[in-house]
């Protein structure tokens, strides 16, 4: 009885084992029938979200180019180091060698991917060096790169405040970066693809956005002007040391800037440890009173009036004026001068006689015509418009100082503008920093009358000449036109400082021919080393332009007989003119 008691028991489990094993099989043979039918639509859909992706397809920016189509702003190809954190944090050894090779501190990062464990794709590192983001990649598991383009300056600061940069997303912060970033940005694409479970693309699907590369933008800079104007910029600040300096140089016929140098300066690649004094144009964006360099103009506003010639002559005795009481004084007494006589003297007192012969209407309206109180034509961020008062605002006073650059406030570029006007038969033109193509109309107005501007032209030859003040301006073979400025300082509270300075040249080359405008400031020169317009900004001058003309292949001008330059009209009434 017991043994088939026993042997009933090892029967009914043996049933019920293979009970079980039947539920079992009808279980996953039903589990099996709904997954593929009728969840396979959810099963596809989930299967593809997790190997098929939509990448980005990168494209590069546009580059920065000189005239001549040297680099100045290139895009080149980095890494950029991201990680899937469900993956990588599965991988703590290798986040850790990861940290590591990318100099990042390993509790930091390891804290921002479990911040973010619930997302897919978390930057690691941006922007870096192809091999060192391989080797970072391949150090630990969920780790990847993705290829994006890095800005790069090859001229570093030589023509930073002209370039400017970009932010890590490739968007113009400053310079022509930022002014041209519509033509300049890139378009990136979108591909689908799938990955497999390292994350590595074994299967393109479709393109659903081609990529496209930014558009080249060349500039008027040419390189080789730019490095001689930077150069001789950065050694006369060395040698007076002075605070700050600017300088412009430009095709007098077609307004292309062709050089544009500013100190202090900084490095974009390295733009962080800049100041924001350091990266700002001073040559477009900040202004100044132009002293004596504004005379000229004064002179031609009443010579195109018809109130003087170049023969008028002006009594400038005793070297000293009173305009409601306040004193107008030369550097000493110079008598009777003519027109040509006030410019080489630099003769304050003349210049305010000019001035105050004409209705205050008439010199405001003069100034406004050269150029001064407007924009330059250059688009560029805080580009300034200079400060000009409306001559109903005046006192006489104001009438009078304005003949000799105080009062009014111009930038470097709007002054060697200006001085495009002596080079152009009196026209002005509008300025630009990209190239114009030869035949390319180019925007300019009559402001005033040729044989006036010829004549000021002529004048301010004996300026560079040996009675004149910018004597160190002369270049060897050519006849060069200039003026320059020594401005006093404006003092914090008003008024001006007795002993800090601005140091102004602004000239055209050759004065036979014009070629080339240059106007450069220094900005508060050491006193005990010099500190006139002629003997600090007049050299920065001559050596830029000297290199310039040959480098242009300008011709030098005919030579007399007797081994001189031939001379202007004139010139060659006055003994103090060039020789």
């Amino acid at each position: 009885m017991s043994e088939n008691r026993q042997h009933g028991f090892f029967a009914l489990r043996h049933y019920l084992v293979l009970a079980v094993l039947a539920l079992l099989f009808v279980g996953l043979v039903g589990r099996a029938a709904w997954l593929q039918v009728v969840q396979q639509d959810f099963l596809l859909d989930e299967g593809s979200q997790r190997q098929l992706r939509v990448l980005t397809t990168p494209a590069y920016r546009g580059s920065i180019l000189d005239r001549e189509g040297n680099p100045l702003a290139i895009s080149t190809p980095v890494d950029s180091v991201w990680a899937n954190p469900r993956q990588a944090l599965l991988d703590r050894d290798g986040l850790r060698k990861t940290a590591r090779l990318l100099k990042l501190d390993y509790s930091e990062l390891l804290k921002r991917l479990q911040q973010r464990a619930r997302k897919e794709f978390v930057y690691i590192k941006r922007r870096v060096e192809p091999e060192l983001a391989k080797q970072a990649a391949t150090a630990a598991e969920g780790v990847y790169l993705q290829r994006e383009y890095d800005r790069f300056y090859p001229a570093g600061e030589v023509v930073a405040h002209v370039v400017g940069f970009t932010n890590i997303d490739g968007v113009g912060q400053e310079g022509l970066e930022r002014v041209y970033q519509q033509q300049l940005k890139a378009v990136p694409g979108k591909r689908k693809v799938i990955r497999n479970r390292k994350g590595e693309v074994v299967e393109n699907i479709a393109q659903l956005q081609a990529a496209r590369n930014g558009e080249d933008v060349i500039t008027s800079i040419d390189m080789r002007l730019q490095y001689l104007t930077y150069r001789s910029l950065a050694a006369t600040l060395r040698r007076f040391n002075a605070r700050s300096g600017s300088a412009v140089l430009l095709d007098a016929h077609s307004g292309e800037v062709l050089a544009i140098a500013n100190l202090p300066s900084y490095n974009p690649n390295q733009r962080r440890k800049s100041s924001a004094a350091a990266r700002r144009n001073r040559a477009i964006t900040d202004v100044f009173e132009p002293g004596s360099t504004m005379k000229p103009f004064t002179l031609a506003a009443a010579m195109d009036q018809g109130l003087f010639t170049a023969s008028s002559r002006i009594d400038t005795r005793p070297g000293y004026m009173r305009v409601t009481g306040y004193p107008i004084r030369d550097f000493r007494n110079y008598g009777v001068l003519d027109l040509a006589g006030i410019l080489r003297k630099s003769s304050n007192v003349g210049a305010a006689k000019v001035a105050q012969s004409m209705p205050a209407e008439a010199l405001w309206q003069a100034f406004r015509d050269y150029g001064f109180g407007e924009d330059t034509g250059v688009e560029f961020p805080a580009a300034s418009s200079g400060y000009f008062s409306h001559y109903s605002n005046w006192r006489p006073l104001d009438q009078a100082t304005m003949a000799f650059g105080y009062g009014l406030s111009v930038s470097v570029l709007q002054l060697a503008r200006a001085y495009s006007i002596f080079a152009n038969d009196g026209k002005l033109v509008d300025l630009t920093l990209l190239r114009r193509e030869p035949g390319t109309p180019v925007p300019a107005r009559q402001v005033m009358k040729p044989e006036t501007a010829r004549q000021i032209r002529t004048m301010l030859e004996q300026v560079v000449g040996p009675e004149g003040t910018a004597r160190k301006a002369a270049i060897s073979g050519y006849r060069v036109a200039g003026k320059t400025g020594t401005v006093k300082k404006t003092a914090p509270g008003g008024g001006y400082l007795d002993d800090r300075y601005l140091s102004v040249f602004a000239g055209i080359a050759p004065a036979s021919d014009p070629r080339l405008v240059m106007a450069v400031m220094i900005d508060d020169p050491d006193k005990d080393k010099g500190y006139y317009g002629g003997a600090v900004a007049a050299p920065v001058f001559r050596e830029v332009m000297t290199q310039a003309l040959r480098l242009l292949n300008v011709s030098p001008d005919a030579v007399e007989a007797g081994g001189q330059l031939a001379l202007g009209p004139l010139q060659s009434e006055y003994p103090g003119g060039r020789q």
